[in-house]
């Protein structure tokens, strides 16, 4: 069974980019490892959570995390009733009792609104509702929001050694001034803005991390810590990397043929199915019960004999209906509460999946989803129907809230983002002529994404015309294919192409390109005389560059992979349809802002909202986009700069003189010397494995083993690469591997 602190880590470099960055071995690998933490631990398993087992170490033996050398003094105090600043699932706290301290993760968190009823029953506007909302259609008003909610921790999460005894735990809920009956917390969270309320999970508990607990990450004591898999601590790196962590846990997770997931919670296939062949409280008929009643609730109990029936909508809170059930009070204790609320959710959506038409049942009812953080979930029933659902029913819509609130004089609606072409498409990557002469003719370009995604390069108008003079308009020809430092599979390597040439120009179609060809990639081309053939190779650099969150270890033009690589391209298709404000923004500046020679793209923040969208666009997403260009202004990813516009509109950079200044936002790639090997994880063409970088890491040692002295020392150095001066001492148990290179 995979181990954090193994032989093998399961966290790598190329983690950091994303789950699509990672290669098939590496996601197995953790795969089998989060499948069996989900199958251990009792509570549903969020992303968070199984982030933290991987990363910080969870024992699959019994100890939890007792058995890892996490400080817990770091833990942030939590206290019942209190104030708290947000604590996302995953945080690891430590629940004030005023006696022995009480260590815990939280594994579950929803709203706790004092309105919603104890059948389940919920008033319209809560369903939905922004933080801080004090009445129906009446958004909080002042500075500091403030909303209930319930936290479960996991009081067993770090072992037998660390957790209060049966006896201990059953005073704590007694007493109910540490913990309530249910060995729950429920606090008054501060928000201090709207859009820290509006966080997803995974960027809240990243924010966690980086501050509340950055010494947590940022321990040597980790298996592998972040700053060793990033190769550096600046803020920015680590939000970049963390979020690249993060987003390969999710999709590692939802790749599993034996987990279901619920959002972010994740349950084995096999307990659940258990958990509906059970008889006894909250089992499959309890369960199916809840569905049913969940999809009748708006339904009127007979028929009128005249006049229309008056559409009836209905709010439900699972967590509250739950408790309703004969037997259940015992079930919903502790980690059972998370448990028992993510099944019948589960319950609820696979009825609303498989008997309705997009929420709408045959009584014409329909049945959707309206807040998934509320009271474990609150589901609307509406009667009539009518309609089908706009979009997906199992989406959380806020319908309840939306209802109170005004209708706007003039509405507006969300418009979609479109896809401009670009401004200086003819002179982007232009080719350039290296020989012609009796023998050969040789130039080079620049892969782009067109290219890419439709199979085809140019030819140089010299190679075009003298082709079309000896073979005609259209044959085959062969295209053969070198990648510095690469093996290219047969059929990559050598292509039979198909030659299109014009009176002015040519192209060779139907080429295969490889996979880590992008655009930007500088190709030289070489054609001798008499031939048909085209050979084709790249340039190796003197060493790998890190540019923006891409690798790069070849020849390549900044400028075409400034424009052509951003969110929304790839060899698929160039669409900024379904990308987030924040991918948004980033493609916008990248593809329509002023281009430098080095690739930096400056755009006026003016314009920002009417080139994301064609046109103006509604104030909530122009609202969004700032908020989004804060965001990355932050976390350096975009920088603010100052230009000029002149009498025509057209913005300049740098400012010039006796012009209006405008601020601009700018995108700048720096290139960075990456010490490491280049190539991945998996077998390239000849059936080797090409060298993977393993960073420094901390292994657990057999009983009776002890570190060296020399790995004493390496771990006091990775230590002061971390900002301690001295260093720290290895944990008992526990050596130090030095970063090194597996593979050829």
């Amino acid at each position: 069974m995979p181990d954090p602190y193994g032989d093998q880590a399961l966290l790598t470099p190329a983690m950091t980019k994303g789950y699509d960055a990672a290669s098939g071995r590496e996601r197995h690998l953790l795969l089998s490892y989060l499948e069996a933490v989900v199958a251990a631990r009792r509570a549903p398993v969020h992303t968070a959570v199984a982030f933290n087992a991987v990363y910080f170490g969870y024992n699959l033996g019994g100890d939890g995390y007792g058995g890892s050398p996490l400080c817990l003094d770091d833990f942030p105090v939590v206290t019942l009733g209190g104030c708290a600043s947000p604590l996302p699932v995953g945080a690891m706290v430590c629940v004030a009792t005023g006696s022995d301290p009480l260590y815990a993760e939280i594994v579950h968190r929803e709203g706790a609104h004092p309105e919603v009823g104890t059948l389940g029953d919920v008033p319209a506007w809560v369903s939905g509702a922004p933080v801080g909302a004090e009445g129906p259609g009446r958004p909080a008003t002042g500075g500091v929001l403030r909303r209930r909610e319930l936290l479960v921790p996991d009081l067993h999460a770090f072992g037998p050694a660390l957790t209060l005894s049966p006896a201990q735990l059953h005073r704590l809920r007694t007493r109910r001034r540490w913990i309530n009956e249910d060995g729950h917390v429920v606090v008054d969270v501060s928000y201090l803005s709207p859009e820290a309320a509006r966080c997803d999970d995974l960027t809240a508990y990243a924010d966690h991390l980086l501050t509340t607990a950055r010494d947590q990450l940022l321990s040597p004591f980790v298996p592998v810590s972040l700053a060793e898999l990033m190769g550096g601590t600046s803020d920015g790196e680590l939000r970049a990397g963390l979020l690249g962590l993060l987003d390969t846990v999710r999709g590692v997770i939802r790749s599993s043929a034996a987990l279901r997931t619920w959002g972010h919670y994740a349950v084995t296939r096999a307990s659940l199915a258990e958990c509906w062949g059970e008889t006894g409280p909250l089992g499959g008929g309890d369960l199916r019960s809840f569905a049913a009643a969940v999809e009748h609730a708006a339904t009127p109990a007979r028929r009128r004999r005249h006049g229309l029936i008056a559409p009836v909508a209905v709010y439900t809170a699972v967590g509250p209906r739950l408790r309703q059930f004969p037997g259940a009070t015992e079930l919903l204790r502790g980690v059972g509460y998370a448990a028992a609320v993510c099944r019948a959710n589960l319950t609820i959506a696979d009825v609303v999946r498989g008997d309705s038409n997009q929420g709408l049942f045959e009584n014409g009812s329909l049945i959707t989803l309206d807040d998934a953080f509320e009271s474990g979930g609150v589901w609307r029933s509406h009667h009539p129907g009518g309609a089908v659902a706009d979009g997906d029913p199992l989406a959380p819509a806020g319908r309840g809230w939306a209802s109170t609130l005004p209708a706007p004089p003039d509405p507006e609606a969300d418009v979609d983002p479109v896809d401009l072409p670009l401004a200086d498409d003819a002179f982007l990557g232009p080719g350039e002529l290296l020989r012609n002469d009796a023998k050969e003719v040789a130039w080079r370009s620049p892969l782009r994404l067109a290219h890419l995604v439709d199979g085809w390069f140019p030819l140089h108008p010299h190679v075009a015309r003298e082709l079309r003079g000896s073979h005609g308009p259209h044959f085959t020809s062969r295209l053969e294919l070198g990648h510095a430092g690469r093996i290219l599979v047969e059929r990559e390597a050598t292509q039979d192409v198909i030659a299109e040439l014009g009176d002015e120009s040519g192209r060779l179609t139907e080429i295969l390109w490889p996979r880590d060809f992008f655009p930007g990639l500088m190709l030289e081309l070489r054609w001798r005389r008499g031939e048909t053939v085209i050979r084709v190779v790249t340039t190796p650099l003197p060493d790998p560059l890190y540019v923006s969150d891409r690798v790069i270890g070849h020849s390549y033009d900044p400028r075409v992979l400034t424009r052509e690589d951003a969110p929304g391209s790839d060899r698929h298709g160039d669409s900024a349809a379904g990308l987030g404000p924040r991918q948004l923004v980033m493609r916008t500046v990248r593809r329509c802002g002023l281009l430098t020679l080095d690739g930096h793209a400056l755009l006026d923040r003016s314009v920002l909202p009417s080139a994301t969208y064609g046109r103006r666009p509604a104030r909530s997403q122009t609202v969004a986009l700032e908020s989004a260009v804060a965001e990355l202004i932050a976390e350096r990813l975009l920088e603010p700069a100052l230009g000029s516009r002149d009498i025509w509109g057209q913005p300049h950079y740098p400012a010039r003189d006796r012009q209006p200044t405008i601020p601009l936002i700018g995108y700048r790639p720096v290139p960075r010397r990456v010490i490491r090997p280049w190539g991945g994880t998996e077998l390239d063409g000849s059936g080797l494995l090409t060298s993977q970088l393993v960073a420094g890491h901390l292994r657990r040692l057999r009983p009776g083993c002890f570190p060296s002295e020399a790995q004493r020392v390496a771990f006091r150095e990775h230590c002061r690469s971390l900002g301690k001066a001295d260093g720290w001492e290895l944990p008992y148990g526990y050596t130090f591997v030095t970063e090194h290179t597996r593979g050829r």
